[in-house]
């Protein structure tokens, strides 16, 4: 897979610079992981969102972060924020269906408003020092929304576009389009990053092959995964899962452990290790229920044992 370009998809409350750090030391296989999407609360950019985008918590990891706006605006303070942190690489989100921030007019909600992805377009251009990329989908209510834009993303200055073939409506819900996805790529003047439902990669002649359909667009750059990875992350790499999970889960352990106070708070952080994590449904149960640090040991070590 060493010609194409592999991408780990961010996931908020899963992908943060700790997970980030366990996977790219302990399976490796990725040449960038995007972070959960920076934004703004109550006017300010979240100091959450910062502390994970901090440098020095990414040191060593080939990370992107993400930013979400609803307006060039929004866009422009995100981008002075993380500028100010030292980032000259900038993903933007046009692609969350999460309906709080659909309804704001953000993530794929952006998609019905094409002159604020203009604006949006001439404020990436003020900022030529800047490496850019997009997330979209095809579009919130219709194709036709993804369609009307895209002369305005084509004159955008970016290294790919990442396709997630649903409309933001349909959330995770239905196939992806693989043919809506060869339509987008075939109008997109920019290398294509396909992403959406992926739970293996191979590769047949030359062409990607997603599911049981290769995917035959010239400009094809690569994948985004997500929640495959999150559920087996060592599906692009030759190594026992047993060894990875143990040594990505032992990342996770001593960090929490080492910055969070008391049982609550560092299982709440270990849980969601699991959540998406592909092991039998039993054990997961047994994990997620576990209500002390003694429990959650006890129920976590038959994993790791040979």
């Amino acid at each position: 897979m060493s010609d194409i370009y592999i991408a780990f998809a961010p996931l908020q409350g899963y992908t943060d610079a700790v997970y980030r750090r366990a996977h790219h030391e302990c399976v490796g296989g990725i040449d960038e992981y995007y972070t959960p999407f920076v934004r703004l609360e109550k006017g300010e950019v979240r100091k959450k969102d910062l502390r994970d985008t901090d440098p020095v918590n990414n040191m060593g990891v080939p990370t992107v972060p993400q930013v979400i706006a609803k307006d060039d605006d929004e866009f422009a303070r995100l981008c002075d924020a993380l500028q100010g942190q030292g980032w000259k690489r900038i993903d933007l989100n046009m692609g969350c269906p999460f309906p709080m921030q659909v309804k704001a007019g953000r993530g794929s909600g952006l998609l019905q408003y094409p002159d604020r992805v203009e604006a949006i377009q001439k404020e990436m251009l003020r900022r030529p020092e800047v490496s850019f990329s997009v997330k979209m989908r095809m579009g919130q209510e219709s194709m036709e929304e993804g369609l009307v834009i895209m002369p305005i993303v084509n004159a955008m200055p970016l290294l790919h576009v990442t396709l997630h073939p649903r409309l933001g409506r349909q959330q995770y819900k239905g196939a992806a389009d693989l043919e809506a996805f060869c339509r987008f790529a075939d109008v997109c003047c920019h290398p294509i990053v396909y992403n959406g439902d992926l739970l293996e990669l191979k590769m047949e002649d030359g062409e990607l092959v997603i599911g049981t359909d290769a995917i035959r667009t010239p400009n094809i750059k690569g994948v985004m995964i997500g929640r495959g990875l999150l559920a087996r992350p060592w599906m692009l790499v030759d190594k026992n899962p047993r060894e990875v999970l143990h040594a990505m889960h032992a990342v996770a352990y001593r960090h929490a452990t080492e910055h969070l106070c008391g049982d609550s708070q560092i299982l709440s952080r270990l849980h969601a290790f699991w959540e998406y994590l592909d092991i039998p449904h039993k054990q997961k149960k047994a994990i997620m229920k576990a209500s002390t640090l003694p429990r959650y040991r006890e129920e976590v070590a038959p994993l790791f044992s040979k």
